[in-house]
């Protein structure tokens, strides 16, 4: 799989990446109780659409008769995300939708968000490639307490597009408000720190 998803990429930066983003899936899946075979996948095929530009993110979506809406017309780097689940489905054959789920929701997140959902979201957010103040910590956290580290990682990343003046996604404020609701482990919480992430999210 790495040899294709190396091809796949055709950008070793980007590679390398989803290899970091793999392992810290895997160490979290185990620590979790979660698969760390479906982690792994899910971090190595989490990206495979990325790097397409935003006129071929939209055709290939609207070839799959997949639905966009207005924030992902204006802000198309986004569908990289479903479209990778797409991607993974046809060239990888991940029949899994655990897996094809994470892939979906590893850039904007969901109200609703099960626990593999989380480990890849917090993979390739917290991946040690990624620079920014209170990212260890919040690794840290990842390793105790998903929710709270869920918690933590959307609050930092909408602060950091707002300072930014990027658009959030509404699914994003609509998973702050319902983590914000449960506050699992908030008391662990970092302050939040800015983020440095390619993703409107």
């Amino acid at each position: 799989m790495a040899r294709a998803v190396r091809e796949q990429l055709g950008q070793e930066h980007r590679y390398v990446h989803v290899l970091r983003v793999a392992r810290l899936a895997d160490r979290l899946a185990a620590r979790h109780g979660e698969s760390t075979s479906n982690a792994r996948i899910a971090g190595m095929l989490h990206d495979l659409a990325r790097l397409f530009p935003a006129t071929l993110l939209l055709a290939e979506c609207e070839r799959r008769g997949m639905p966009v809406d207005e924030f992902e017309r204006a802000n198309p780097i986004v569908l990289h995300a479903r479209l990778g689940a797409e991607l993974a489905r046809e060239r990888f054959g991940i029949t899994s939708e655990s897996v094809l789920s994470a892939i979906r929701k590893h850039t904007v997140p969901a109200a609703r968000m099960s626990r593999l959902d989380e480990i890849l979201y917090l993979a390739d957010g917290l991946e040690a490639g990624r620079s920014y103040p209170g990212r260890a910590a919040l690794e840290a956290l990842a390793f105790r307490d998903l929710a709270a580290a869920m918690l933590g990682v959307i609050r930092s990343s909408v602060a950091d597009l707002q300072a930014r003046g990027v658009p959030v996604a509404p699914q994003t404020f609509a998973a702050l408000a319902a983590y914000e609701r449960n506050e699992v482990g908030s008391s662990e919480l970092p302050l939040a720190p800015q983020r440095s992430r390619a993703c409107p999210t």
